[in-house]
């Protein structure tokens, strides 16, 4: 399995971000992806998930409305929106994946990872 992520930008605050993971290698069944902040100097954080299969998604406290994940499935590739962006969102963004999970905002929870997508908020 291969997570590709894309879209991260330097950007004024007060914009929208969409940034991109793309999955390859995937069997048909369905996964659990998610997105995990790390900001500089802290450790990484879940923000949202979702299962492919059913499309229920799963958000940190307070990220829901500054944030939105989204499945394109026939694209293989999961989305975060970031809306109304902050300084505070200032970190490298990273995918993740697995098969299974009992917590899908946990990092340790999941065995794929992409390599981050920087985001920089000014």
């Amino acid at each position: 399995v291969q997570l590709v992520e894309s879209g991260g930008d330097s950007v004024q605050a007060g914009g929208s971000l969409t940034l991109s993971c793309t999955a390859s290698g995937l069997t048909d069944d369905t996964y659990y992806m998610a997105w995990f902040q790390q900001a500089p100097g802290k450790q990484r954080e879940g923000i949202a998930a979702l299962n492919t299969g059913g499309g229920v998604t799963w958000y940190r406290d307070g990220a829901k409305g500054h944030f939105t994940i989204s499945l394109n499935n026939a694209k293989n590739t999961v989305n975060l929106q970031i809306h109304s962006l902050e300084p505070a969102d200032t970190a490298m963004y990273y995918c993740a994946a697995a098969r299974w999970v009992h917590f899908p905002l946990r990092s340790d929870s999941y065995n794929y990872w992409g390599q981050g997508t920087q985001v920089t908020v000014s």
